[in-house]
């Protein structure tokens, strides 16, 4: 992970945010405070408000904070805080509530699979006092997108089994029934049936999987792209540019680049696709007029191509993997 954020740094020539990396034994003295927490923030007021900073929640063994790091610099909210915790369920319950509370966007990582240590879904719905519903949208498109197992010949979706019902903890989700039910579930990428589940308004659930996580991130910036102003009310202008060139190939002018528009408030990205045809480039800053002029300019230097929707050109070029 440290090779990863450094190889960040590099690419974009300056640091990191000043970010909190902190395990569930730094904050177990403070758990009785935190479980007692109350607001008068609903969570359809967290759900609409602007976005200035982001926590993010590693549950279990994966770790996707770099990349959750990476995502957040590249679109201007200040990640303020990344804890790493085991699959415990007091631990999830404290840490989810806390974060609700203090940020405004909040990521989870892990614990949403089919086994019996997986107890995300059940811990955040404890945290917030809410049932787990079976969400009827998510599971028809798991019905319809998911590949049989070849060592499962016997499986049935119409048949009670292990299997099954181990298959349907995926899509029984923390589920406020006060709410609008689309308030509350997110499907970023068409082609996965893996729901994104918000809970309080601003709890974001994601598999710990890395390239299922990478790519419902990536997914989840047309969401919120809305929401995300400076303290002055200026909108944020992102402008994203797909390249069939590997990010060693342009990893140096990128580097001259993010240098010489920094004081511009221009922050430039470089996203890796793993499997994917193309990688992509990204502008993000809130004076809209100077990104057109080296718009251009960028496209030439890394053979890209504007887009509008990343990978929607994907069948252009031959692959390009690192």
């Amino acid at each position: 992970m440290l090779s990863r954020l450094s190889q960040v740094a590099r690419h974009l020539s300056r640091p990191l945010p000043n970010i909190a990396y902190v395990s569930a034994a730094s904050v177990r003295g403070s758990k009785a405070l935190n479980s007692t927490m109350t607001t008068s923030t609903t969570a359809s007021e967290r759900a609409s408000r602007k976005i200035h900073t982001a926590a993010c929640l590693i549950i279990g063994d994966e770790t996707n904070s770099h990349y959750f790091a990476k995502w957040c610099f590249g679109l201007g909210i200040i990640l303020k805080r990344i804890e790493v915790i085991a699959d415990d369920e007091a631990g999830i319950i404290e840490a989810v509530r806390r974060m609700s509370e203090r940020y405004d966007f909040v990521v989870t990582s892990g614990g949403i699979g089919p086994t019996h240590d997986d107890i995300t879904y059940k811990s955040i719905a404890k945290a917030f006092n809410l049932p787990l519903v079976l969400h009827k949208p998510a599971h028809a498109l798991m019905r319809k997108l998911s590949k049989p197992h070849p060592n499962q010949p016997a499986f049935r979706w119409d048949e009670d089994s292990p299997a099954l019902r181990a298959k349907l903890r995926m899509v029984e989700l923390p589920t406020d029934v006060s709410r609008p039910l689309e308030e509350q579930t997110l499907f970023p990428c068409a082609d996965l049936w893996v729901p994104v589940a918000v809970v309080n308004g601003n709890v974001h659930i994601l598999p710990g999987v890395p390239r299922l996580f990478e790519k419902l991130l990536q997914g989840l910036t047309a969401f919120i792209l809305p929401r995300l102003t400076d303290p002055e009310g200026k909108g944020i202008v992102r402008v994203t540019i797909s390249t069939p060139l590997p990010e060693s190939e342009v990893a140096g002018y990128l580097a001259e680049l993010a240098e010489r528009v920094e004081q511009k408030g221009v922050k430039v990205g470089s996203y890796p696709r793993w499997g994917k045809k193309r990688n992509t480039v990204t502008l993000v800053g809130r004076d809209k007029e100077f990104l057109e002029t080296i718009t251009p300019e960028v496209i030439h230097y890394v053979q890209g191509r504007l887009v509008t929707v990343e990978g929607e050109d994907d069948d252009a070029d031959a692959e390009t993997k690192e």
